[in-house]
């Protein structure tokens, strides 16, 4: 009968249309210029984000850690705290962790860096020899030439515009940063109010349903900055200890820009675990350095083979070929910032279409839906539609 309905439809609409749009490849033809209309649209949509991050970048990554604090504060929530104070509560603790393990590296790195100094200079005498007398010698008319080239570009004026570039978006990190620490506490605070406001400009019918996908991106989205938190600090931890057993200096630095690397999939660990290998062999020679590069591939591994799909696939459910991809989108579209958003985006973005058209269970992990606001009754928009 669906099928009967269906065809009957269409040959009604067929008959509505003249004759060169009637028949299959007309049909097809308006089809692709839907398709064709709709993909424009989201490149515009794109083109447009892309043109504010300042704005937009704050707004997502205030998004992503809402969904990943809101646990803590529904529980002080549930214990009777006041919202307010609850919100607070979480937002200062989780500020006071991060501002004190930067605070902690800083003045480890200060109290250091006079035997550092020293270290590094034999250190680069070490390397210069293992690069002269190698498998394959470097020779140090290259090494001089490296070095010429390095201290031109040093004193050209394209270092110069670059440095002053740099200045220019550590300015905008701060402001950005601040903007979403604002935009953060008020998510935390009044989300459930902005979600149903939002969500009143939908047609009655669908409201329920996007309170649903609303609900299950959450979920994912928690989940996933969650689980990655834990996989970020298991690398950390194993590359930081093999980096204090060998010795090497800067341990604590090195496995915190591990933890910080970890949050970029799949490249991220890496990247910053090839820099502990460096510092391993300027400061203590080829042998701690081969050991700590064997310890960063057996943690590679337990990422990828163990800790990955037991905290995060059930979670994320999207094959790894769509998290590669959607990493080099993110980062083809947004650099940096691009990497870190694109995966949770992706599986948030999965998530609510799956949600939308009836193919979605709710998501493994537990979680209770975010509370209605408060004064509901008092307000023209209801968190639920009736």
């Amino acid at each position: 009968m669906p099928e009967q309905s269906a065809k009957s439809r269409a040959r009604s609409l067929a008959e509505g249309l003249p004759a060169i749009w009637g028949d299959g490849l007309g049909r097809s033809a308006i089809r692709a210029l839907q398709t064709l209309l709709v993909l424009a649209l989201v490149a515009v949509v794109i083109w447009a984000v892309t043109r504010v991050p300042l704005v937009v970048t704050p707004v997502l990554l205030a998004l992503i850690l809402a969904s990943a604090i809101g646990p803590l504060v529904r529980w002080l929530d549930r214990r009777h705290w006041p919202r307010a104070l609850a919100v607070l509560t979480s937002f200062v603790a989780i500020l006071a962790v991060f501002s004190g393990v930067i605070v902690g590296v800083v003045f480890l790195i200060r109290s250091q860096s006079k035997g550092l100094v020293r270290q590094a200079d034999v250190g680069i005498d070490r390397l210069h020899q293992l690069l002269n007398g190698g498998p394959f010698p470097v020779s140090d008319a290259q090494i001089e030439s490296f070095r010429d080239a390095a201290q031109k570009f040093i004193l050209s004026t394209t270092f110069g515009s670059e440095a002053l570039t740099g200045i220019r978006v550590a300015g905008e990190i701060t402001v950005g940063a601040i903007l979403m620490a604002v935009i953060l506490f008020f998510f935390l605070k009044d989300g459930a109010k902005i979600r149903a406001f939002l969500f009143s400009f939908l047609p009655a019918g669908q409201r329920e349903k996007a309170f649903v996908a609303a609900d299950h991106g959450a979920i994912v989205l928690g989940g996933y900055v969650r689980g990655t938190a834990l996989i970020a600090l298991t690398d950390a931890l194993i590359i930081g200890l093999a980096l204090a057993i060998m010795g090497v200096p800067l341990a604590l630095p090195l496995a915190l820009f591990v933890f910080i690397g970890g949050f970029i999939p799949i490249v991220g660990a890496t990247a910053a675990g090839t820099l502990a290998v460096v510092v391993a062999l300027v400061f203590n020679g080829p042998v701690p350095a081969l050991v700590v590069l064997l310890v960063l591939i057996g943690a590679n591994q337990l990422e990828h083979h163990v800790l990955q799909p037991l905290l995060m696939g059930k979670v994320l459910r999207i094959h790894g070929l769509v998290i590669l991809l959607a990493l080099a989108a993110g980062t083809t579209l947004a650099g940096l910032v691009g990497a870190l958003l694109a995966v949770p985006l992706t599986a948030v973005g999965w998530s609510i279409v799956k949600t939308w058209t009836g193919r979605d269970d709710p998501p493994a992990e537990s979680a209770e839906p975010a509370e209605p606001p408060e004064d509901t009754a008092n307000t023209e928009v209801s968190a639920k539609p009736q």
